[in-house]
């Protein structure tokens, strides 16, 4: 097991985890598949896109009640999907696949890119500027939709797993090795930030310019309230019926105060004051959850092994 030092020890506050109070109904969603799939992303409680193994692409008008499959043209794992606006996406994946849509994914079409590495991550600002990260400290950057891709330097050969803007010019990737970059001019410059722990780091979530986290294997989480300048420990212990620490795989905030983990074997943990304590809600699924997307603060999806998605309703 890894251990975390702590990034300053007088400021530390360990969050506590709490039995999950009944405020979420999660139910499994028929997909019509059993492959893995690694990412899901929802534009409104109705409209959704869930990706995987195989070059698989799944779409839903009606909030998962029924999903049907659309053509990707590639056989490749893919890994993520992001959608600008109704028409406007993109799906990444493994060997340097980028493709994208102009018609909600009716069609999409292969963007090449000067690497073969596999791509992870990826951000979106407009229909013409983004960001993907992934392996070999990968960093591509367009300002035409995609049809161009330009290479930034990350200065680091460490898989980059995760990325996001909040605006042109600030970003944060993570990765392998705790790695997390930031950059304030669009990425012509990322520089390392100190974690000061060296487990991977899956997935990066900024709910307001100033407060942002990381989440990771063995239960690894970093709070940021300055905007990256100072990273703090928040590593999950183990609860009363953990055995081992779960990997924590996707976060997402819907506000400043209510957030949701989700990772390994399903798990799932929720916050409604900013993190300082996490309510376990058990296993919402029974295998591992790579993906989830939160259109709003009543409805979420979890995707992830086994063709599975997960529709998290929040509230009574």
């Amino acid at each position: 097991m890894i251990v975390f030092l702590t990034l300053l020890v007088s400021s530390l506050i360990v969050p506590s985890i709490h039995a999950a109070e009944s405020q979420l109904r999660a139910a499994s969603q028929k997909t019509g598949t059993e492959v893995t799939l690694m990412s899901v992303y929802f534009r409104d409680a109705k409209l959704g896109w869930a990706v995987g193994s195989g070059g698989t692409v799944l779409k839903t008008i009606d909030g998962g009640q029924k999903w049907k499959k659309q053509t990707s043209g590639t056989p490749m794992q893919l890994t993520g999907v992001f959608f600008v606006d109704d028409t406007h996406g993109w799906i990444i994946g493994v060997n340097g696949t980028v493709r994208h849509t102009v018609d909600g994914g009716a069609t999409w079409k292969p963007q090449p890119i000067d690497t073969q590495a596999a791509i992870y991550g990826l951000s979106f600002i407009s229909p013409q500027e983004g960001w993907i990260v992934g392996g070999n400290g990968t960093i591509l950057h367009t300002s035409d939709g995609g049809a161009h891709w330009t290479d930034q330097s990350s200065s680091t050969t460490a898989a980059l797993y995760a990325v996001q803007f909040l605006t042109a010019r600030r970003g944060t990737a993570v990765g392998a090795v705790g790695t997390v970059l930031s950059t304030e001019d669009g990425g012509a410059t990322w520089v390392a930030q100190e974690t000061q722990g060296s487990v991977t780091l899956f997935d990066v979530y900024f709910s307001d310019p100033s407060t942002g986290w990381v989440v990771g294997n063995a239960g690894a989480m970093f709070q940021t309230t300055d905007g990256g300048g100072r990273w703090i420990d928040r590593t999950l212990p183990c609860s009363r019926t953990c055995t081992r620490l779960t990997d924590l795989l996707r976060i997402r905030f819907t506000d400043p105060k209510t957030g949701w983990i989700v990772g390994e074997r399903g798990m799932a943990y929720h916050t409604a004051d900013s993190g300082f304590t996490w309510e376990e809600q058990g296993a919402v699924a029974n295998v591992s959850l790579f993906g989830l997307s939160f259109p709003n603060t009543l409805h979420g999806w979890a995707s992830g092994e086994k063709g599975t998605i997960v529709h998290l309703k929040i509230g009574k």
